[in-house]
């Protein structure tokens, strides 16, 4: 027999830009039951970095929106017990051009950031490579959280301090305002989020087949906890990332770091790879990744991907091991038209909260706030 509930708002989806909406209805009094299909988080949620990635937002607005995450997180993690280190991070020039991105950069209005020379640098971080570094820019805003911990802490603690209601292990099988239906139960609510990540088939896939989104692919590896505890300090990069992060677009000599990359690197083009390095708390270090676009994903990873991930490392990173312990690939949505989120309703009283591609850990707080603050 079908129970008959009631909810002011329903999410559905209990990965972080789910959790992000849960966290803001709350604040407003409203009460909130959250539909997951999984027995917890299982997407692009808990198979990421782990990073508030700040510095990979472009200036402005969207930046911004990743400060106000950061402070979130920072909340939470004090209220949960959630591990949350603030590590900053190192930028690694090696090369001219790579240099010359960095100091122009650094001068960039409202940015956390500044531009260090190899002394300062050596100051920040020992797990680099010191020969031939000409300059590194650092940022002090980034964090570092347990992606595989951070669904699960964030919904008990919804759960038990907010009243929210979980179910888990269910489908939504329709929508129609203003009535959810499950297998088992039937929703009256007042307003819906639809935060399903790369599943655009389940739930209004005319209204995501027509949108400007596509699905990303990203190979990512772990080594073993490193030995001695061994700490790695801010997470690490170098200019291939410069060349992929929307942050940098706006520097006028990236032109120059992006013809040399293209040249030296075309596979590292051809499937997206560019180079990042954090540590959780267990010691293990998290290395990738690769960006792979189109609807359908190839279930298969390539190991000449991670192959192309482990053999630039040497180039910039000095840890005592790289003995890999697990391979993983993540899907999550991407805009094909550069923006940086997407909001459509598709019936009145239902919002589907989408399209924040790689950047959902920063990003997701900030967005869920400037959307509920419409209520």
């Amino acid at each position: 027999m079908i129970q008959q509930k009631q909810a002011d708002v329903a999410v559905i989806g209990a990965g972080i830009v789910g959790l992000s909406m849960a966290y803001h209805l709350v604040q407003q009094g409203k009460s909130v039951v959250v539909f997951e299909r999984n027995s917890r988080a299982q997407g692009a949620s808990i198979r990421n970095f782990g990073l508030v990635w700040t510095i990979g937002q472009p200036p402005g607005r969207i930046y911004e929106r990743a400060l106000y995450g950061r402070s979130v997180w920072k909340d939470i993690a004090a209220k949960t017990g959630l591990a949350c280190q603030e590590t900053g991070s190192l930028h690694l020039a090696y090369h001219d051009d790579e240099a010359a991105v960095i100091e122009e950069f650094a001068q960039t209005e409202g940015i956390h950031c500044s531009m260090l020379t190899p002394a300062q640098t050596a100051e920040k971080s020992k797990a680099y490579k010191q020969q031939g570094l000409k300059a590194a820019l650092w940022s002090p805003m980034e964090m570092m959280v347990a992606p595989r911990q951070a669904s699960a802490v964030i919904a008990s603690w919804l759960e038990e301090q907010h009243a929210v209601s979980f179910r888990f292990n269910t489908a939504v099988n329709g929508i129609s305002m203003p009535h959810i239906e499950t297998a088992a139960e039937k929703w009256t609510v007042g307003q819906v989020y639809v935060c399903a990540g790369a599943d655009f088939e389940t739930l209004y896939p005319q209204v995501f087949a027509e949108a400007p989104l596509t699905k990303c692919k990203l190979q990512m590896l772990r080594t073993v906890p490193q030995p001695g505890s061994w700490q790695l300090g801010p997470a690490l990069s170098t200019g291939l990332s410069m060349v992929y992060y929307a942050s940098f677009a706006h520097c006028k000599s990236l032109s120059a770091l992006k013809q040399r990359i293209n040249t030296s690197f075309p596979e590292y083009q051809k499937y997206g790879v560019h180079l990042l390095v954090s540590q959780n708390g267990a010691g293990e270090l998290s290395l990738g990744d690769s960006h792979e676009y189109g609807h359908t994903v190839d279930p298969f990873d390539k190991e000449h991907i991670n192959q192309l991930i482990l053999q630039y490392l040497p180039n910039f990173l000095n840890v005592p091991t790289l003995e890999i312990q697990e391979r993983w690939h993540g899907v999550y949505p991407k805009l094909t038209n550069g923006e940086h989120d997407l909001v459509l309703h598709p019936e009145k009283g239902v919002t589907i909260v989408n399209g924040l591609g790689g950047a959902g850990m920063t990003l997701s707080f900030g967005l869920a706030k400037e959307l509920t603050a419409q209520l």
